[in-house]
């Protein structure tokens, strides 16, 4: 036996030997694989040909046995069972083609960006560099570090800082002086060049407003990073059928499927702005902002004025921080006939007119009641209404220092709640850990959505860049799918600005039906008429161009498949543009041999001039095509996107069937069969 059989059937043995142990330890790819090379050595070892084209055979070979691999579940589950895929199969292979919007119908969403929030919190950032380079300024602060309350304080008594409208901060000093002498040319070089001045009659005031193109830039960017962070929240789903595309400030997004359920939980994810922020309490202010006298607190709308003791530094407490409650309307049986987020407009009308000052803000957290079922004894968690905290209006840390968030369980506390895990960066973690070392013993908002998640107390200097998320005191099972939705919108990162939903509309299967069957009839008889061509005009190579162009179309829905690509009309057509192509390939080649054999030359001579000669044509043919397809790839959405890369996936296949393939059997007749007479038309 020669040495190269020896080892291809060697290395069999070792793939069977391998392919076993990866089956002990529930590794599915590793089974594939060592199977596939299994079968690549066998045919290597077979006593046929020479080995290079036993290699190249062995090639052809696996990559059938892949295709198959990958696209059986997916032709199983359209045809409803009827291809009998094992289930070690579909349990390990959970990828598939999917049907897009114009094949099954689905769910359009038009959301608009607010982008005057994205203006403020630019305005808000200028204003805070503000504060800084101006505390410095007067000495009351140094380095680069957040700056304290009591440097704010000191600053407030220099210069009031208030913020009239979104692109517009305005400075009031205490000395007209110091208008002059702390606008200095550095202060003026570092905000004049996205910002202008407009001075005032009044002495010592001067406003600062966002430049208009600085604006136009802020718009754009928001819609364009809302739509990242979109396409992020739809594939941390697993829905990368789903379509996402921009038209003015809107974001338009179409889910394929008919699930109304699996919709609610994409609009929820989806709306979320995961705007994450960590402020103060400020329990001692809040003593005399909410002890308002009894005549300005609306019985009616259900608001009480309560106090708490809170703590207030090491040592220290209010003994009366005041704050307010709303409990949500009901009927006279005790239902609820009021939304919670209509109650809290009517809560958030009412704290509007206590006049907050400018460094201050009302924040809200929802206010549960535990109920127990006397029948049951099931204990389930009612949202009654909201309660207020009084908080500093600047954001200690905000989301924009998370890098990761993980779904954990409490197993200290007794009830395995859940909860989400925050790891924030370095730069983060060292402004929390200083934010944290700063404010002990005194209370920190967690801010999610412009909701307050929880209060807790800071107990020591917070160190390790790391905090949590609670998920309420309800089920374990609710907990869980909150806290999972919740890691997603954290993982994909906060929306610039939130989205309002302007449009939802259900787009049924029906109405495409017609215009797929017309497609798919159209590709069908197309692609029909093209085989049955090949065969009469080539005879026995016609027949092997039909099976390299049916081989092409196999691992292209095989690669679709296991890139997890969405079919839609545009695809088809794809589909039906490839396979002509690679009709055309082997057109070029069977005339190429033909040529070769009208001059003369023998049919192993005339087979390898045909392939060489053939091959640039082929070649620059292909590239064009891909060209074509990567620049609709990179600029296309939707159903363009996708006959994009259906079209790319074809022209490699084409290139692999049309021309390696199809070599093979041609080299098999002259160099081994040694026909007489090589079947290319009808003069041969």
């Amino acid at each position: 036996m020669p040495a190269s059989r020896r080892n291809a059937l060697l290395l069999a043995l070792a793939a069977i030997v391998c392919g076993f142990l990866f089956f002990k330890a529930d590794s599915f790819w590793g089974v594939i694989t060592c199977g596939l090379v299994g079968v690549w050595a066998i045919i290597g070892a077979l006593p046929v040909m020479d080995g290079g084209w036993r290699f190249r055979t062995g090639l052809a070979s696996v990559t059938l046995l892949l295709a198959s691999v990958v696209l059986w579940p997916t032709i199983d589950r359209v045809s409803n069972g009827a291809a009998k895929c094992p289930a070690y199969f579909k349990d390990n292979i959970k990828f598939g083609i999917a049907k897009g919007l114009d094949l099954q119908g689905g769910l359009r969403l038009v959301y608009t960006v607010e982008v005057e929030e994205a203006i403020r919190d630019k305005r808000d950032r200028f204003a805070d560099e503000m504060r800084q380079e101006l505390a410095t300024s007067f000495k009351f602060h140094s380095g680069d570090g957040v700056i304290s309350r009591d440097a704010a304080a000191k600053l407030e008594e220099k210069v009031h800082i208030s913020l009239p409208e979104s692109a517009v901060i305005k400075l009031k000093f205490s000395d007209p002086a110091d208008l002059a002498s702390k606008l200095d040319e550095r202060f003026n070089k570092k905000f004049g060049g996205e910002m202008t001045q407009q001075r005032s009659a009044v002495p010592g005031e001067i406003a600062f407003k966002i430049r208009g193109e600085v604006e136009s830039q802020i718009r754009e960017r928001a819609v364009a990073q809302a739509k990242d962070t979109v396409i992020r929240r739809v594939d941390e789903k697993g829905l990368r059928e789903a379509s996402v595309t921009i038209r003015d400030e809107d974001i338009i997004v179409e889910v394929p499927g008919q699930d109304q359920r699996a919709f609610d939980d994409i609009k929820e994810i989806i709306r979320r702005t995961a705007r994450l922020e960590f402020k103060m309490v400020d329990d001692e202010g809040a003593g005399k902002f909410f002890n308002v006298p009894e005549n300005q607190v609306p019985e009616k709308e259900g608001i009480s004025i309560y106090s708490e003791q809170a703590p207030n530094g090491p040592g220290k407490s209010v003994e009366k921080a005041f704050y307010a409650i709303i409990t949500r309307r009901s009927d006279d049986k005790g239902v609820f006939t009021e939304s919670l987020a209509d109650t809290l407009k009517r809560f958030k009308a009412w704290t509007a007119t206590l006049n907050v000052p400018d460094d201050h803000q009302v924040g809200y957290a929802i206010r549960t009641e535990n109920e127990t079922d006397d029948t049951t004894g099931v204990v389930t968690t009612k949202e009654i209404g909201w309660r207020t905290y009084y908080l500093f209006n600047r954001a200690e840390v905000t989301g924009d220092y998370i890098t990761d968030a993980a779904v954990a369980q409490d197993t200290n506390g007794g009830m395995g709640g859940y909860y989400v895990g925050i790891t924030f960066s370095p730069a983060g973690a060292d402004r929390f850990e200083e934010i944290t070392g700063a404010n002990v013993q005194k209370r920190f908002a967690i801010i999610l959505d412009d909701t307050i998640d929880s209060a807790p107390v800071i107990k020591s200097k917070i160190a390790g860049g790391r905090a949590s998320i609670t998920l309420g005191a309800g089920d374990p099972e609710t907990q869980l799918a909150n806290a999972k939705k919740l890691e997603i919108v954290l993982r994909s990162g906060a929306l610039p600005a939130p989205i309002s939903p302007s449009n939802e509309s259900m787009i049924g299967p029906s109405l495409g039906k017609d215009a797929i069957g017309q497609g798919v009839k159209g590709m069908l008889v197309g692609s029909s008429l093209v085989l049955v061509f090949m065969v009469f005009y080539y005879r026995k190579s016609g027949v092997v161009a039909d099976l390299a162009v049916l081989f092409n179309l196999f691992l292209q829905m095989a690669s679709l498949a296991f890139l997890e690509a969405t079919m839609t009309l545009p695809g088809i057509a794809g589909l039906a543009l490839t396979i002509g192509m690679s009709v055309d390939a082997n057109v070029l080649i069977n005339e190429r041999i033909r040529e070769e054999l009208r001059g003369g030359r023998s049919i192993r001579a005339a087979v390898d001039a045909g392939y060489d000669k053939a091959f640039s044509s082929i070649l620059d043919g292909h590239v064009t095509v891909l060209i074509s397809g990567l620049i609709l790839a990179q600029y296309g959405s939707g159903p363009v996107k996708g006959f994009a890369v259906t079209l790319i996936v074809g022209i490699a296949a084409s290139l692999f069937t049309g021309v390696f393939c199809t070599r093979l059997v041609f080299d098999w007749w002259v160099r081994h069969a040694k026909v007489k007479r090589l079947s290319v038309g009808a003069e041969f």
